[in-house]
């Protein structure tokens, strides 16, 4: 039951797409990654996700719209719905979602998909 300092554990990560696990509740996972460029699309059959931007701007991008975020920002995507994350410029964000969920969804990418549980 001690502070997490965010800002001091995004300074701690160096890649891009590779969330980062600082805090535990409930089952959920609290996780820190950086997005810059495009992630491929994909969807969580049994898992929602909540981004919430910390530092930066990124898109949630579906197939029928574009959700922007903006620093305090946040935005949930329900289970089943596909969707991809992009930042044109890099951006710094706080993902809440079940223990265990791969961020690549219902696929595997050897460049995206990133080992679940990695902690800083």
């Amino acid at each position: 039951m001690l502070p997490i300092r965010i800002d001091a554990r995004f300074s701690k990560i160096a890649e891009h797409w590779r969330p980062k696990v600082i805090a535990e509740l409930n089952g959920q996972e609290v996780k820190l990654v950086k997005f810059c460029g495009e992630f491929p699309w994909h969807h969580h059959e049994n898992e929602d996700e909540l981004f919430l931007v910390w530092h930066g701007c990124m898109r949630l991008e579906f197939r029928d719209r574009i959700v922007t975020l903006n620093a305090g920002d946040l935005c949930v995507v329900p289970k089943g719905v596909e969707h991809r994350t992009c930042a044109d410029d890099e951006a710094h964000v706080l993902i809440f979602e079940p223990a265990a969920t791969r961020n690549t969804g219902n696929i595997v990418d050897c460049n995206y998909t990133a080992p679940n549980g990695a902690r800083i």
